[in-house]
């Protein structure tokens, strides 16, 4: 088997605080060729979660990295007391071309593992939704300099969906909540970890 076929791509959400780590790790991104994209964005993070992650930052960099590796890496190199959050996706459910431009992540979690036949479900589900340009499950792991209070027990079941859309952040989270809705009427318990609203893009 080729390297190139060992890396596992994915998500990295990071705080930005506009300070010396924050700006350092935004320059580096820009000019790595293991960063595929990158946003600006507001975080909202579900009741459920926020337990586990506080304190949380408002703003946040998300990037696509090809290669979790390095990612890990650097985040260690420039870790901060809130979280980084790094969504590696072991498997890609499907990717398909959208007209509009990416403006929100839906990342959740599955509470009861993940059987082949709760996967192709949760598939199925997806891919008839037109505004998922991408989807993808995977693991989480956070990085920080403060160790959280208890450990996230659903960290090997993540489930990340990237919606493209010309409608506002409020109208589209309303859509993947819809996306959700459906997927747990399969008997699939899907739960909202963060959703990311994006502002800006930054590469």
């Amino acid at each position: 088997m080729a390297a190139s076929e060992l890396l596992v791509g994915g998500y990295v959400c990071t705080p930005y605080l506009h300070n010396h780590e924050s700006i350092e790790i935004k320059d580096t991104w820009q000019r790595s060729k293991n960063i595929q994209e990158m946003y600006f964005a507001t975080a909202t993070f579900s009741k459920d979660g926020s337990p586990y992650f506080s304190p949380a930052a408002n703003h946040y960099i998300i990037a696509k990295f090809k290669d979790n590796t390095k990612i890990l890496k650097e985040i260690d190199k420039f870790k901060q007391e809130k979280a980084s959050f790094i969504f590696s996706m072991n498997d890609e459910l499907f990717e398909r071309e959208c007209s509009e431009n990416v403006n929100f992540v839906s990342v959740y979690y599955l509470e009861y593992g993940e059987s082949y036949t709760d996967m192709k479900d949760v598939a199925d589900v997806i891919a008839k939704r037109d505004k998922v340009g991408r989807a993808g499950i995977g693991t989480m792991d956070l990085c920080s300099n403060k160790e959280p209070k208890f450990t996230f027990p659903y960290k090997d079941s993540i489930v990340v969906l990237e919606v493209a859309s010309d409608k506002s952040h409020q109208s589209v989270n309303k859509y993947c909540e819809e996306t959700r809705r459906h997927i747990c009427r399969k008997g699939i318990t899907l739960t909202n970890l963060v959703s990311l609203s994006i502002l800006e893009k930054l590469k």
